[in-house]
């Protein structure tokens, strides 16, 4: 597989998700049976800071567009808050959607806390703590993208006490094989204060249990205890492919640029030989180029099993979330391969 920096394409200026009274974050997109493109994205409300409120108040959201670079519309909120009973029952948030033989299944991350919120939506370290450790990775289900979801009453991830992966499950990264069997990369650690890290599990349908694979350990790229996360794994080319964020610049030169990573089994990972698969440094169709504050959670549209876009979450400013006044997700398409091109051509 070429680089996958050299596939990237210029960003359209008015793609992607954005509202002017909402921190929108996340954002995956799969096409639907209507021939139109289905975005879920977390989304909450500006009337609180990004953070920490993102643990305390984000939803997963539906918007449409009739083509992969949008703008998307907004649709409607589909997991909503329903309690502190539920595993999911106060906020969801890294929705990845993906189709499993007829169904859709979104996988998220599902948050739930009993501790009480300030005026303003003040959020206590004490509940951020506790919000952050609820963390748990689990799925809703539908026949279409427009729903209705059927959601899980537990997540199909949960923590190891004793383990590496003791404190909470996030950041899912699935990748649903051609026999039904789901890969999932998830991102955890063994206590709040500990290094983020990633682990592989995997479940023989979506209606199995996830057993976790490999050693006892999570995965490792150039050294022990490197920073990084939001991966999005797919599988091409006889392999398996990863992106992810480059959260400390070591693997790409660049301060959470994203980075490339491939392997055989998806367990085992290396770095792709050219590792930067993006920076923060966007170009735009009309030209110019800007360094966006933040360029996360990237997400791919896959068609025909080649992937034809990237979607991130986005933000002004210098960088930091505290000082950005805006978030969306944006979209950059990517450049078709020849040997694509031909393929596609002679199956018409």
């Amino acid at each position: 597989m070429p680089s996958f920096s050299n596939q990237l394409q210029p960003a359209p200026l008015h793609g992607g998700f954005y509202e002017e009274d909402h921190w929108i974050w996340c954002g995956s997109v799969i096409r639907g049976e209507d021939d139109l493109y289905h975005m879920f994205a977390s989304r909450w409300s500006k009337e609180v800071p990004f953070t920490p409120n993102w643990l305390t108040h984000s939803q997963i959201v539906h918007a449409v567009s009739s083509t992969p670079e949008g703008p998307y519309r907004f649709v409607e909120e589909i997991l909503t808050p329903r309690g502190p009973d539920f595993w999911d029952g106060c906020a969801t948030h890294n929705p990845t959607i993906h189709k499993v033989g007829k169904r859709y299944v979104l996988f998220y991350t599902g948050i739930s806390y009993r501790g009480g919120l300030g005026p303003e939506g003040q959020v206590s370290e004490e509940v951020r703590v506790e919000a952050r450790g609820s963390q748990r990775i689990g799925f809703a289900t539908a026949l279409s993208p427009h729903g209705p979801w059927t959601r899980s009453d537990s997540p199909c991830l949960d923590t190891r006490p004793g383990h590496w992966d003791a404190f909470m499950t996030t950041n899912p990264a699935p990748c649903v094989l051609p026999d039904g069997q789901i890969l999932l990369l998830y991102k955890s650690t063994h206590s709040n204060k500990g290094p983020i890290q990633y682990g592989v599990a995997k479940a023989e349908s979506i209606h199995a249990p996830f057993e976790r694979l490999g050693e006892d350990a999570p995965i490792t790229l150039l050294e022990e205890g490197l920073s990084y996360e939001d991966a999005y794994i797919w599988y091409q080319d006889g392999g398996f492919h990863m992106i992810f964020n480059d959260l400390t610049g070591k693997i790409t030169g660049e301060d959470h640029a994203g980075a490339h990573a491939v392997s055989a089994d998806g367990v085992r990972w290396d770095l792709a030989p050219d590792p930067k698969a993006y920076s923060r440094k966007v170009r735009w169709e009309d030209g110019t180029e800007s360094v966006q504050g933040s360029f996360e959670r990237p997400q791919l549209l896959i068609e025909n099993g080649i992937p034809t876009h990237l979607f991130a979450a986005t933000a002004d400013g210098p960088g930091g979330f505290s000082r950005a006044s805006h978030t969306w997700n944006m979209v950059i398409p990517l450049r078709k391969r020849e040997r694509e091109v031909k393929q596609t051509t002679s199956q018409k």
